[in-house]
């Protein structure tokens, strides 16, 4: 049994005995939330497409002495929203928290380069995981009178070339508002966390199959123009000076996840360093 998960959560303990289904918890934020709860008392149900890496995540907390099952499947699809969710419930006997933290953009490209393909690429990641899951997992926490939802957006909303991506975690704000104000009286509270960028770990699914999420066949000038802006945006314009860690984001929705946020609902923390968010 090793003594820590996550450092900044050593001695806490909100989650005790509750069960929280983090969607792509094999790898970054998803990875570090899954530790984070898991470090704070939560047994684990991780919904991810990879076997080995949430393998990984969830090796590391039984050795800490925790909890953890794995339902592997492309969240975008509703069925596979649906399993997660009743092998949560089959496993544990209940779900008190929901982080759909699965999505990330693919491609980093002018709107007028997608393919249609691209698109929906894009808008299934980022998107239709979070809108299957926060259904599948409503009639849980409705029977049980409570639950935590806690979605991912972006600083990117507002950004240049990647506007499918951009439109998908502007529609999660849209998913997180209009359903906290639905279910609030019955016990549930849906929220939203806005990373700006984030240092990860490299994605075990890769960005444009692991080349660069700038597509090479694109004109010479299209690629130097997106090269020098994905530059001169990644620390340039947070205050703080620097990206955030995994962590740091999996401590923001951790707190929205909790009873600490038991008066807040239908609200998006912009967890950027000190850049304003755009909505």
């Amino acid at each position: 049994m090793v003594g820590i998960l996550d450092p900044k959560a050593a001695g806490a303990r909100r989650f005790e005995g509750q069960v929280a289904v983090i969607t792509g918890g094999g790898q970054g934020i998803g990875a570090a939330t899954a530790r984070r709860l898991a470090q704070e008392g939560a047994s684990i149900v991780i919904g991810d497409m990879v076997a080995e890496s949430s393998e990984r995540v969830r090796q590391a907390i039984l050795d800490f002495g925790g909890s953890c099952e794995i339902a592997l499947g492309d969240l975008s699809q509703w069925e596979s929203a649906e399993a997660l969710m009743t092998k949560a419930q089959d496993a544990y006997g209940r779900i008190d928290v929901l982080a759909n933290i699965a999505g990330g953009t693919i491609w980093f490209q002018s709107f007028q380069y997608y393919t249609p393909d691209q698109i929906q690429a894009e808008i299934d990641r980022s998107f239709w995981t979070a809108m299957w899951c926060s259904r599948a997992v409503l009639p849980y926490m409705i029977e049980q009178g409570s639950g935590s939802i806690v979605n991912i957006a972006t600083h990117a909303v507002t950004g240049r070339f990647r506007v499918p991506y951009a439109a998908a975690k502007a529609a999660q704000i849209g998913l997180t508002t209009s359903l906290a104000r639905e279910v609030a009286h019955l016990g549930i509270r849906v929220n939203c966390v806005a990373p700006s960028g984030t240092a990860a770990d490299d994605r075990i699914t890769p960005r444009d199959h692991g080349v660069a999420v700038i597509p090479p066949e694109l004109p010479p000038s299209e690629r130097a123009d997106q090269e020098e802006y994905r530059s001169a945006t990644r620390n340039s314009e947070i205050p703080m000076g620097r990206r955030g860690v995994a962590d740091e984001q999996a401590a923001a929705i951790a707190f929205l996840a909790s009873h600490d946020a038991s008066y807040i609902t239908g609200q998006v923390l912009a967890a950027g360093g000190g850049q304003p968010y755009p909505f």
